[in-house]
């Protein structure tokens, strides 16, 4: 995969992840509240959102408000478990918080499924 086809794939991601995170907070989630999370510019967010729509991963009503598929939950659910769990394993092996939290944001979407999988399996038998 060359570089820029991965970093894009990665922004899908996070835009995912955001909109997962922000539907937990707020009864509906409009571009600007992703914008606001992010700390993206309005425009950027527009496109995005025009991307995962033709994506099929979200829909947005005619009010702006923006809800995931259930393709777009799934992929939201993976990404924010890996960095859930990857977080959780930096801050255990003694990594600070907001390190282990940054790390994880980046590790999140280059582990490879046995990588991820070997690593929540030690968690479970292993717990803090």
């Amino acid at each position: 995969m060359s570089y820029q086809k991965h970093k894009s794939e990665e922004s899908v991601e996070d835009y995912l992840e955001t909109i997962l995170i922000l539907n937990g907070k707020l009864a509906n989630v409009r571009s600007i509240d992703i914008a606001n999370e992010l700390n993206y510019s309005k425009p950027s967010v527009s496109v995005a959102m025009k991307n995962l729509r033709q994506r099929n991963y979200i829909t947005v009503s005619e009010d702006g408000y923006i809800r995931l598929t259930d393709e777009g939950q799934k992929l939201a659910e993976t990404v924010y478990e890996r960095h859930s769990i990857l977080s959780e394993w930096l801050i255990q092996i003694g990594v600070t918080p907001e390190i282990a939290i940054a790390d994880a944001c980046r590790m999140e979407h280059d582990i490879s499924a046995e990588s991820f999988d070997a690593i929540k399996k030690y968690l479970l038998k292993n717990p803090s």
